[in-house]
């Protein structure tokens, strides 16, 4: 299944870019319908208003990935739209891929500097560790530990700033992931580097971040190393408010949030040793106002794979 999405890339420059479903993804339309239930009853169908850019509609994937399998099912899932802090484990990929090449070690020292130190407050309260300053050194490790536990934009930045944009986008250009290159760090766009003063805002489809999540399963992301060492950082997400919420206590869930101004949007690895899928879950829906209904899916979603792997 294909199909073609017109959106805006570098600059304003308007192209047409086709979202394919890889090869070793089987799409089930029976699956599809399932979740398309569970969405309907969340009241998750609907358009939205995101402000200035308009209107959005949600982007929902789900992959059955349980003894073997790779059944994929979702609402929208070649939906672009604005992955908020989401993104930022690409450039964490992107840099892990970079240590393992030897280019950095993941306990070398970093000192943080103007302009990408950028936080005023922590996003996780309960994390103790203090915001980032400038001058702080810190290790390549603790950065990439930061911006997917935490979500910190200081250590982002300069995650993105180690791995570089152009090695970043490489990657996402090789496992065919267009339209999902990363475009902006987390600050002004004053202070953005020369060239990206003006890019377009960064953005992704559930479907790509979904593929991204199984290559992680299956080891496949770049290598096994890259591959683990982004599942370790995954598994220590501090942020339980949105999927995870609506799991039972014996599954454990790999997963990177994201959530701004309209944008709540979570994806992930879940496992509880009998069954074992990858769900991302995009919304043009504030926080506030979605988080019961990311519950309710993702109780919803757990009980539909539970049931299909016990026939």
């Amino acid at each position: 299944m294909k199909k073609t999405l017109l959106f805006l890339i570098l600059c304003g420059v308007i192209m047409a870019q086709e979202v394919s479903i890889p090869d070793y993804l089987s799409y089930n339309q029976v699956f599809s319908g399932e979740l398309s239930q569970i969405i309907k009853e969340a009241g998750l169908d609907g358009t939205y208003d995101v402000g200035e850019d308009g209107t959005e509609q949600i982007s929902f994937a789900v992959i059955d990935i349980t003894n073997g399998k790779a059944e994929l099912g979702g609402v929208n899932f070649d939906n672009f739209v604005y992955p908020a802090s989401v993104y930022k484990m690409y450039a964490g990929a992107a840099l892990l891929k970079k240590c393992y090449q030897g280019k950095y070690n993941l306990y070398e020292n970093y000192i943080t500097t103007f302009p990408n130190v950028v936080d005023k407050t922590r996003e996780i309260k309960s994390d103790p560790r203090p915001l980032l300053e400038d001058g702080d050194t810190v290790t390549v490790h603790y950065l990439l530990d930061l911006m997917i536990t935490r979500s910190d934009n200081t250590a982002a930045n300069c995650v993105i700033d180690l791995a570089n944009r152009d090695f970043i986008n490489d990657m996402m250009l090789e496992y065919n992931w267009n339209g999902s290159e990363v475009t902006r760090k987390y600050l002004s766009r004053k202070y953005e580097d020369p060239g990206y003063e003006k890019i377009r805002g960064t953005e992704t489809c559930a479907l790509h971040a979904a593929d991204f999540m199984y290559k992680i399963a299956n080891n496949g992301l770049v290598n096994p190393w890259v591959s683990q060492q982004m599942k370790i950082l995954l598994g220590g997400q501090l942020d339980k408010s949105k999927l995870a919420s609506g799991l039972p206590k014996d599954a454990v869930m790999y997963h990177k949030t994201g959530w701004w101004s309209y944008w709540t949007n979570d994806v992930g690895i879940v496992d509880d040793g009998k069954i074992q899928y990858i769900i991302a879950l995009f919304t043009p829906i504030t926080e506030e106002e979605v988080l019961t209904k990311f519950a309710e899916v993702s109780k919803k979603v757990y009980e539909l794979i539970l049931s299909r792997n016990s026939k």
